[in-house]
């Protein structure tokens, strides 16, 4: 065994010596960063947001400049008047595609009459009419708890209008055909028990029948406004007049 083991002075000193060659060691190496910050021997950090902001401006640089070469403040000036006149002398049309048409509007209900409807969902409809029928009455003639459906303006408009009905219910006079209807204190319950399809069907139906022609009602877009259920009762000014 070793003998300088176990004596204490010299495991001190032999601690003592290599703590001086640490500290010797952290000083050096505190110089040469104090001296690369100093004289700039590291490159300086950018931050994100301005490296970004760089990025932008250069491409904002360069479309700008290809525009000057073809659209001059001249050139801008001298087409504005017969482009005004243009527009000022054009004929608007009816807007034909879908996914612009105002709900409820005339082209709407000129594309709805060409789609035909799923006879499958006019039967499921049917079957939940019947409840509907005991206020409304069975051709949608209205009766002493409910307004007329058929040829309301609000069962051909807006779809939305519909859905939100059936699963919130609604109360308060509503105005049909130039009458206004209040005839039950407790309004119209809501019918959220329904599923997508029935409320679909019901809806499609009464869109589709006693006179009314519309577009149909996707089960999916029931589903779209289910978060709609448990909320109070619509009154006509929570709707989208037809």
């Amino acid at each position: 065994m070793d003998p300088t083991r176990d004596n204490l002075q010299i495991r001190f000193k032999a601690f003592i010596d290599g703590l001086g060659i640490f500290t010797i060691f952290a000083v050096i190496l505190l110089i040469i960063l104090g001296g690369a910050s100093i004289f700039g021997w590291f490159p300086k950090g950018e931050e994100p947001e301005d490296a970004a902001g760089k990025i932008r401006s250069g491409i904002k640089s360069e479309v700008s400049a290809e525009q000057a070469k073809f659209l001059t403040e001249d050139a801008v000036d001298a087409v504005t008047p017969n482009v005004a006149q243009l527009l000022s002398k054009s004929n608007p049309i009816a807007v034909e595609v879908p996914a612009q048409l105002v709900p409820g509007s005339e082209t709407e209900k000129k594309l709805a009459a060409e789609v035909p409807i799923d006879p499958a969902q006019m039967e499921i409809g049917k079957a939940q009419y019947l409840i509907c029928g005991a206020c409304h009455g069975q051709n949608g003639e209205g009766g002493p708890a409910g307004p007329p459906l058929a040829g309301s303006e609000w069962v051909t408009g807006p779809i939305s209008n519909l859905i939100k009905i059936q699963l919130r219910g609604l109360t308060g006079p509503i105005e049909v055909k130039g009458k206004v209807y209040d005839q039950f204190p407790a309004g119209m319950l809501p019918m959220a028990y329904q599923t997508d399809e029935q409320i679909a069907g019901a809806l499609t139906y009464v869109r589709n029948s006693f006179g009314n022609k519309a577009s149909a009602v996707k089960p999916e877009e029931v589903k779209a406004l289910r978060d709609e259920v448990g909320k109070p009762q619509l009154t006509v000014q929570d709707l989208i007049k037809p």
